[in-house]
């Protein structure tokens, strides 16, 4: 508890970390189909940002099933204009890879990718 005058501490930002099994292709694929930068980066971690948000890359380890669908819902300003300007690069991925911008029954407008190693990227808004 804190006392009367003093500022509740705030959370900012959460930042996912997401396993993958090769750290360049991932990086390629982040930077070359979805327009994010890549700040830091090493042999098995890197720190991928992109307007107000960011992810982290880690390569999994020997063993590790990545296979299980992770998800990672990014929320957006202009999903249809987002969508349109990573369209010629996201109709390049495999068939079932992207689902095209769609009204959600929870009032959202989205559209989801899948990365290289089935993580499942959500952008959406009210709409």
């Amino acid at each position: 508890m804190y006392e009367e005058g003093i500022a509740m501490p705030q959370l900012t930002q959460i930042t996912p970390l997401i396993l993958v099994r090769d750290i360049g292709r991932s990086i390629e694929f982040y930077v070359g189909i979805l327009g994010f930068n890549a700040g830091y980066q090493s042999d098995n971690y890197a720190y991928m940002y992109r307007d107000n948000i960011a992810i982290r890359l880690l390569k999994s380890g020997e063993g590790v099933d990545i296979t299980i669908r992770q998800c990672c819902y990014i929320d957006v300003e202009g999903v249809d204009a987002l969508y349109e300007s990573l369209r010629p690069k996201l109709e390049k991925l495999p068939k079932g890879r992207v689902k095209i911008p769609f009204s959600q029954f929870y009032g959202k407008r989205e559209f989801h990718v899948i990365d290289e190693d089935n993580m499942a990227l959500m952008f959406g808004e009210p709409g």
